[in-house]
């Protein structure tokens, strides 16, 4: 019996994946650095920022300076007030989960508290919301989702995690959590396809749970 939802943030709860990563393309452009916005998403989904800087470094024989983060963040910021949208259906979806739902993401406060007012979904989540920059664990460490079951008091294995990232699969596996991955394009590869229940619309998602018969009207 599931009695709490673990939500990832970016490209799971919001469309931010490629913005993201279209602003990193942006910034590293200006360093003579050239990457596709859709390769550097499919290479680095749901990593630290501060692994993806460093392997970009490597490939590239050249570091990073250290403004590149404070750019980086400020760039997003302003994409997410122009461009951010809730993933199609996920406000119906989060309607419809009656038992107590909460954020664990890998990003900074800031950046999840904006992407969930931006996006009018941080009503679902209210101060629900954890993040590997306060925790100091990164998936998949499953050291940010045990904490987060721990503050909604919850057994791990009472918890499913919802994640568009392997990483996020993987850390549900080992915090011991039912877990199910959002992949609308058919883009991520699990190392055990069998880890997760592999799910390609947001509207699925109640039934999948447990908590309803019907599927979401996609918004």
């Amino acid at each position: 019996m599931i009695k709490c939802v673990i939500f990832d943030c970016d490209g799971t709860l919001v469309d931010s994946e490629l913005l993201c990563n279209q602003c990193l393309a942006l910034l590293l452009k200006e360093l003579g650095v050239f990457e596709d916005a859709h390769m550097l998403l499919r290479r680095y989904r749901g990593a630290k920022l501060a692994m993806i800087l460093a392997d970009i470094g490597t490939r590239h024989q050249m570091p990073i300076p250290e403004a590149f983060v404070s750019k980086y963040r400020a760039l997003t910021a302003s994409f997410f007030d122009k461009f951010l949208r809730p993933t199609n259906g996920v406000r119906a979806v989060l309607d419809l989960i009656p038992v107590p739902k909460c954020v664990a993401s890998s990003g900074p406060p800031e950046k999840i508290f904006r992407a969930l007012r931006v996006t009018g979904l941080a009503d679902h989540f209210s101060h629900r919301v954890f993040s590997s920059y306060v925790v100091n664990s990164w998936k998949p460490d499953p050291g940010l989702l045990l904490y987060a079951a721990s503050q909604m008091r919850v057994s791990p294995s009472d918890c499913a995690v919802v994640d568009d990232s392997a990483l996020g699969i993987q850390a549900a596996a080992s915090a011991g959590m039912t877990s199910f991955l959002f992949d609308p394009d058919s883009t991520n590869v699990l190392i055990d396809p069998r880890s997760a229940t592999i799910f390609r619309e947001m509207s699925l998602l109640p039934r999948l749970l447990g908590f309803s018969t019907a599927t979401v009207k996609q918004a």
